[in-house]
């Protein structure tokens, strides 16, 4: 018999959490450094790696934050291993490839570093600089060979090789304050949201332009792409700046626009179902059908919210 866990991490509250995905009800708190922020799950599905941002969000002022990526033992829901990043700080953008490697950006610093080894080897093995400044997520590629990065400060999205050093980055500007991306299937396209003048635009990744564009709803945060029940490829957006999503369909016209009770922090995908996990700023975690658009369950969480994975095991 299988069991589904919801994975949270809650950066106000500085918790790696455990919630039962059927009742809602949480199971465990993993207590860790302040403001803890995005996560991944390796490819086995045995443990979560957790950065250890530092400062509560991007526009926060500070000193330098987190240098360090927490690894959490899924099974005996353990904090068991710290990676340290020093000199780099807070790492924001996380991902892990096929084989294992964790990939992690610090954007006090705008490099992207690699740790071959997380379980052997604390410290990375590599970094290779971002091409952008203020570098706060990235779009790995399947093969790990090609990132493209999203630079807040510069405006620019850049195209970088996560394993070679010698890769001189290539950029485009897609729009003002980047942030949200999503490659397509294919990896021919890179979706991105522009905070700063709510656009959805398409890079061809080859040639590094873009080639198409259209207008979301106010501050899209975050984009991710999904197939609908038609079998054609959506897009998401969250809108930060009025409470709402839109779906999009790869023309970037919008198809649907869904009031939402608040906030909107980030968004995961049930594996197997069609539903989303929807982390708000209400302290609350909401599954919503992607069929219907309705809220099927409301889960109550602790402070902030924010990435999620819907673990099976």
């Amino acid at each position: 018999m299988t069991r589904e866990t919801l994975l949270l991490v809650q950066k106000c509250a500085h918790t790696f959490s455990f919630y039962d995905a059927a009742s809602g009800r949480a199971e465990k708190h993993i207590v860790v450094p302040n403001f803890p922020h995005e996560f991944v799950v390796d490819p086995v599905r045995q443990l979560a790696y957790v950065g250890h941002y530092g400062i509560e969000t991007a526009s926060h002022l500070g000193d330098e934050g987190g240098h360090s990526v927490f690894v959490i033992d899924l099974q005996r829901r353990e904090h068991v291993k710290t990676l340290n990043l020093w000199p780099f700080y807070r790492p924001h953008g996380l991902a892990v490839d096929g084989r294992g490697r964790l990939f992690a950006m610090s954007e006090a610093h705008n490099v992207l570093l690699r740790f071959s080894e997380p379980l052997q080897r604390q410290v990375p093995d590599l970094a290779v600089p971002s091409g952008g400044y203020k570098t706060h997520l990235f779009a790995l590629t399947r093969d790990a060979e090609t990132a493209y990065a999203l630079n807040l400060l510069s405006n620019t999205v850049t195209k970088i090789r996560p394993n070679d050093p010698t890769f001189t980055p290539v950029a485009v500007v897609p729009g003002p304050v980047p942030e949200g991306n999503v490659l397509s299937a294919d990896e021919s396209l890179l979706y991105v949201a522009n905070r700063g003048d709510d656009t959805l635009v398409a890079i061809d990744t080859a040639r590094m332009a873009v080639v198409a564009s259209g207008k979301t709803r106010r501050d899209p945060n975050r984009v991710y792409r999904y197939v609908g029940s038609d079998g054609q490829d959506r897009l998401l957006t969250t809108n930060s700046g009025e409470q709402s999503l839109s779906v999009f369909g790869t023309d970037l016209k919008e198809q649907r626009c869904v009031e939402l009770p608040a906030n909107p922090l980030a968004l995961s995908f049930h594996p197997r179902e069609r539903a989303a996990y929807i982390s708000f700023q209400d302290e609350k975690v909401r599954r919503l059908n992607l069929d219907s658009f309705a809220f099927e369950q409301e889960i109550a969480t602790l402070r902030e919210p924010d990435s999620s994975y819907l673990w099976i095991a």
